[in-house]
């Protein structure tokens, strides 16, 4: 059933028998109270075999490259097929063993990169069948003040709650941040907290197999001694248990906080409670839950300063709202400058759409803002980087001048501004080329108007 791996010299055969002696110890407090839900066991409701192909068509509409084995998604349903009584059996007497997952990495917007496991796409639907039962157990007991990685939740949620936080006169946040979250998570605290919600030893014990699974980077397979790989159907909802315990520490204070995965703030009356929460919190943080804090980044200051989620909270005449993080705007200007470039290929209705996905991605995200002046701003800002490209691309002295005969522009206007020596810019700022390509124009040729956008977005919350 498995395809044959090439591992490293001490990665595979010595980790197998040292995996069930350091699973035995750390999980022998759970197996203690092995016991049923719902009058079944949990893995039989996930070894289903409606279960396991509503996890194939899920993990298919979800795309994803394939893992270590060059399994693609389309190829799943056909060997689940042919494998399905095999598949079961394995899950059901604890002998399946996920392959390592494939390290990846990618860009962050501050210049980092973050590493992603990517499994295997058999791997892939295992974890999306367990998550499809234990996902119903579980979530309901997290915090009402955990927004991430949860069905019917998100980030407008918790910038709401943030915003109601501050309008109650917690005008302090205490922003907390922690380094490499995912990658330090400790295995056998999160099997500790995970026995509260589940009871199944066979789902217990196939869970820790995908938390030791390995990675393969450069050819070799490197154990996996912590954390839950960024990549994987589990790792969101593993996370959330793991952080759920924060979540209890703060609720048992009696603090004011919202968090969204690993990315929380909690919300206090002075400066100086805001620096006594942020060292206890670190404190619990890193002895507790064996995290460590970024120091130099987490910081106690004013919500309308420091960002969460993307987003400051912001106040005006109209009340508090929220507005997009100076440094959001400033990626997004940049995304549309890269998309504008004078010198990029490819026809003026593919630049459109590309244009289009961004702005309209971001506008759906960041449209809850008060952000009015802005978008004008960068609308404006936007059809002149259109005309400049337009009017590099018409290149000849001719063309220019058919081009702005052929949009109205009078025979004597258009041969001079042709014939001009002016640059790109200042020519696409001039009264002639905004009279031939009007805003009304380029919305014809596929570029949509950035401020309906918003209004649409912003009178929808």
């Amino acid at each position: 059933m498995q395809r044959p791996q090439k591992t490293s010299q001490d990665g595979c055969l010595q980790r197998d028998r040292l995996e069930t002696e350091e699973y035995a110890r750390a999980c022998s407090a759970v197996f203690k109270e092995v016991g049923r839900q719902d009058g079944i066991d949990l893995i039989d409701k996930v070894i289903d075999s409606n279960n396991l192909f509503r996890a194939c068509k899920k993990v298919k509409a979800n795309k994803g490259a394939p893992g270590i084995d060059g399994m693609t998604v389309d190829e799943l349903f056909g060997h689940v097929s042919k494998y399905l009584h095999h598949l079961k059996r394995k899950l059901k007497d604890g002998s399946y063993k996920p392959l390592p997952v494939k390290r990846v990495e990618i860009p962050k917007p501050d210049g980092t990169k973050r590493k992603l496991g990517i499994p295997c796409v058999r791997d892939r639907m295992v974890q999306q069948a367990i998550y499809q039962v234990i996902g119903g157990i579980i979530d309901p007991k997290f915090s009402e003040s955990s927004y991430g990685f949860r069905p019917n939740r998100n980030q407008h949620q918790a910038i709401k709650k943030s915003i109601k936080y501050y309008e109650q006169g917690y005008k302090v946040v205490v922003d907390c941040d922690l380094k490499s979250y995912f990658d330090t998570i400790n295995h056998q605290k999160l099997m500790e907290y995970l026995k509260v919600f589940i009871k199944d030893k066979v789902i217990l014990k196939l869970i820790w197999k995908f938390l030791k699974s390995g990675i393969l980077e450069n050819g070799l397979t490197k154990p996996t001694e912590f954390g839950a790989p960024q990549g994987g159907v589990l790792s969101p909802i593993l996370s959330n248990v793991y952080l759920n315990q924060l979540d209890i520490e703060l609720e048992r204070r009696g603090h004011k906080f919202v968090r969204f995965a690993d990315d929380f703030c909690i919300y206090v009356k002075s400066k100086r409670a805001g620096e006594r929460v942020l060292d206890s919190v670190t404190k619990f943080l890193e002895k507790e839950l064996k995290l460590t804090v970024n120091k130099t980044k987490s910081k106690v200051g004013s919500p309308t300063k420091l960002k969460f989620l993307g987003f400051c909270i912001h106040n005006t005449s109209k009340g508090t709202g929220c507005r997009p993080h100076h440094s959001a705007k400033k990626r997004f200007k940049d995304k549309i400058k890269y998309k504008t470039r004078r010198n990029r290929s490819g026809s003026f209705e593919d630049i459109a759409k590309e244009i289009n996905q961004v702005t309209v991605g971001w506008i759906n995200y960041y449209g809850i803002s008060f952000m009015k002046k802005f978008i004008k701003e960068i609308g404006m800002w936007l059809n002149h980087r259109l005309r400049q490209l337009i009017w590099k691309r018409w290149k000849k002295t001719k063309t220019k001048y058919y081009q702005l005969r052929r949009l109205g522009i009078p025979n004597e206007e258009a041969w001079k501004v042709a014939n001009s020596r002016k640059g790109y810019w200042r020519i696409s700022r001039s009264e002639t080329l905004q009279k031939a390509i009007k805003i009304n124009t380029l919305f014809k040729w596929g570029i949509k108007d950035l401020n309906n956008l918003y209004e649409q977005r912003y009178s929808s919350y």
